[in-house]
């Protein structure tokens, strides 16, 4: 009877033992599945490492991007459309992490847990993907930067919707060439500079500044300051300014004028822990997340006890921040519509094979960066900077509100990085705008008109 017993509580053991490994099994495969049906060995899906098993990308009229085609990944027609398109595709090998082929590699492919890979078996690929961007105003945008490094990114602010996305430099797939990871001409050429690229900020920082200061300092318009071509803060070095802007210079003017005196004067008054509160709660220290997907470079902001010198060149966008391009085309957005940033998106729809539209709900919502009235000062001020000083001839019929920002790199100009941010205050063209070029000189001559330019086509055809 012992020996019963002994052998029955064995065997009581053994099968927990059985249904515990069971469960294990399950709650593994239900959470790693998908990343084990992706490994680069799954024929399904790989050739020679190169993805094969994915659906077609298409932009929004419905060009092709990529596809596959008798079990090989073929990508568009056009040789600009597939240099000006890689960063938002992705390169055969995945390298670029960013692209839509990588983040998405699952639903292209249509795998789940439940069927596997129904959707090659049967048809040769897996499910196709309708992207937001346009790839006529991507190719456009994109020979606008003229073989410079940098970036360009058009986002409707009412929606979140990417029409633009372009980065430079890049490349043909179909002809990859030779020295592409030797040459400074590629340098950093797997990196979506509107989503990954750290970039001193410049005088557009003064937009975060100026936010910092109207949620603060109550009498912020009817005050001025002096600036006679730079400002010596009590403890540290003189923040030299672009010009000698007088002794009484307002706010607004201020801005317009991009004083680097009075904006460091500024940041220095509202402080460390003023100036951090506001970067925080304007999301510069976190991901833009792009189709609840795709993250970006969170940034860098750290003033904690620092200097009053150090406070002031932060103010203006020289200090120790670093953001990505991204950050501030969301920040302007939230300005134009009202203090509110939608999330923003490249991806409009999945279809499988047969033509039905899939149900996958991508992540959608509002976050409130700054207070409507604050929205509606800084609109004002911004819409100022271009009717008085960048001039509205140069934006004709955009109803333009900007900022540009030159961010001193070295003591050569030439080597400077151009920025232009901005809206269009139009209900029937709500678009915001980010433009960044390295080795620009100034923001306003160089990146401005290839702004305008990108803002024409996508308005006016």
């Amino acid at each position: 009877m012992k020996m019963i017993a002994k052998r029955g509580i064995f065997l009581w053991i053994l099968s927990i033992l059985f249904v515990v490994g069971i469960i294990f099994l399950t709650v593994s495969f239900t959470t790693h599945g998908t990343e084990w049906a992706m490994q680069r060995y799954n024929r399904h899906l790989y050739s020679n490492g190169e993805l094969i098993g994915a659906g077609t990308i298409y932009d929004c009229n419905n060009k092709v991007l990529a596809e596959t085609v008798k079990g090989k990944r073929v990508y568009s027609k056009d040789a600009d459309t597939r240099e000006s398109t890689l960063h938002i595709v992705g390169d055969p090998k995945n390298f670029i992490s960013t692209g839509v082929q990588a983040t998405f590699e699952s639903k292209l492919t249509g795998y789940n847990l439940l069927f596997g890979f129904y959707n090659i078996d049967r048809y040769g690929k897996g499910n196709d993907m309708k992207l937001t961007v346009d790839s006529d105003l991507c190719n456009y945008a994109y020979n606008l930067l003229d073989g410079r490094k940098g970036t360009i990114g058009v986002v409707n602010y009412k929606t979140g919707d990417i029409v633009c996305s372009v980065s430079s430099p890049s490349y043909d797939v179909n002809d990859v060439p030779d020295n592409l990871e030797k040459s400074e001409k590629y340098e950093g050429v797997y990196i979506n500079r509107l989503l990954s690229a750290q970039y001193v900020p410049g005088s557009t920082f003064k937009l975060v500044t100026a936010i910092c200061a109207i949620e603060n300092i109550p009498d912020i318009d009817s005050r001025t300051w002096v600036c006679d071509g730079g400002y010596t803060p009590s403890h540290g070095v003189e923040i030299k300014c672009n010009a000698d802007h007088g002794s009484a210079v307002n706010f607004k003017d201020a801005l317009a004028k991009s004083c680097n005196s009075v904006f460091a004067q500024l940041a220095i008054e509202l402080g460390d822990d003023k100036l951090s509160e506001t970067a925080k709660k304007l999301g510069i220290g976190s991901a833009v997340t792009v189709s609840g997907e795709i993250k970006s470079f969170a940034g860098k902001f750290k003033v904690d006890g620092a200097a009053d010198d150090l406070l002031g060149w932060t103010g203006i966008g020289q200090g120790e921040t670093r953001i990505a391009p991204i950050s501030m085309l969301r920040i302007v957005s939230a300005v134009a519509n009202g203090g509110e940033a939608l999330s923003f998106n490249i991806v409009n729809d999945f279809a499988n094979q047969a033509g039905k539209a899939l149900n996958i709900t991508l992540p959608t919502n509002k976050t409130k960066l700054m207070d409507s009235e604050t929205a509606s000062h800084l609109k004002t001020m911004m819409r100022y900077n271009v009717t008085d000083h960048y001039g509205e001839s140069r934006y004709e019929g955009l109803n333009l509100c900007a900022k540009s920002g030159t961010a001193q790199i070295d003591e050569y100009d030439d080597h400077n990085i151009a920025w232009f941010t901005g809206f269009m205050d139009d209900a029937d063209n709500p678009y915001a705008f980010v433009v960044v070029i390295e080795n620009g000189n100034s923001g306003s001559q160089t990146a401005g008109p290839v702004a305008n330019k990108v803002l024409q086509k996508l308005v006016n055809g």
